[in-house]
């Protein structure tokens, strides 16, 4: 029996394998579309090159007065002047630790009533038309008042930060955690578990990595406001240099304190993207 199968098996004709399909190439631009590292960052330097050049180019050809438009040798020589006599550094770094402060006050306070008001509807009654409300409110307007309040020292910056962050923080906060499919929800409480439970174990790590996008995106509005703080009561700081320059014409220092502020924001910002990523590998 084993012989005859195996005459049989040798005498029927064998199948020819399936033709390997052609890989199929990635293009640059295509709908979500991923990208090499090595190639994402090449392009992100050949952009920061190029606007580098255009405003190089603009003013090499005096498109504006020098006044209002210097060069980029101008700035950088001014960034060095600043760095050799100490005061870049003391302004950026009372930037920086005012902005840490004033941010993680406003996170620390928006996370738990974002949630809160995301998962039970009765505390989104109370809390969400107020927050809603505010949350329309100038900033700036506040600035008068909170020299008042607490005066023009530190309290008062982070005072500003937290005005202009908080409510949004909160509302933002709150889209992130309805998002979350009700099936999940359904499917906790299916296997007995109480509300605490799957707020825990189910709510908050579906959310974590939009919350996590949302504290990003609410870091750079929090410079603004941080800025807006600085330019109008301060000693120190790298608002309070854009406005010395400014009474003086000194638009190559403004020009470096606009750049240094994008580049702590960049910096601020890219370490929170790669610290995500690490954080919630699993939502990639």
């Amino acid at each position: 029996m084993a012989g005859a199968a195996d005459q049989a098996a040798a005498g029927a004709p064998r199948r020819a394998p399936a033709p390997a399909r052609p890989k199929r190439k990635r293009k640059l631009f295509q709908l979500y579309s991923p990208i090499q590292p090595r190639t994402y960052l090449i392009i992100a330097i050949l952009s920061f090159a190029a606007l580098l050049g255009g405003w190089w180019l603009a003013a090499e050809l005096d498109l504006a007065k020098d006044i209002f438009l210097p060069t980029p040798a101008d700035v950088w020589r001014s960034a060095v002047d600043a760095a050799k006599d100490g005061t870049l550094w003391d302004d950026a770094r009372a930037s920086f630790v005012r902005i840490t402060i004033g941010f993680s006050i406003s996170t620390v306070l928006a996370l738990p009533i974002g949630i809160l008001i995301g998962t039970y509807r009765a505390a989104e009654a109370v809390i969400e038309p107020s927050v809603d409300f505010i949350r329309y409110m100038p900033a700036v307007a506040f600035v008068p008042l909170t020299i008042v309040w607490v005066g023009v020292d530190e309290p008062q910056k982070w005072l500003i930060i937290f005005i202009g962050t908080f409510f949004q923080q909160v509302l933002l906060v709150q889209d992130n955690v309805k998002r979350v499919p009700r099936e999940y929800v359904d499917i906790g409480h299916t296997l007995g578990m109480k509300d605490r439970t799957v707020l825990r174990r189910v709510v908050l790590p579906a959310a974590a990595p939009a919350i996590w996008d949302t504290l990003r995106i609410t870091l750079g509005w929090a410079w603004t406001w941080l800025v807006v703080a600085e330019l109008v009561a301060a000693s120190d700081g790298l608002g309070h240099s854009i406005v010395v320059a400014q009474r003086f014409f000194q638009t190559e220092t403004i020009f470096l304190g606009i750049i240094v502020i994008g580049l702590l924001g960049l910096i601020m910002d890219q370490a929170m993207k790669l610290a995500g990523k690490r954080l919630f590998r699993w939502a990639e």
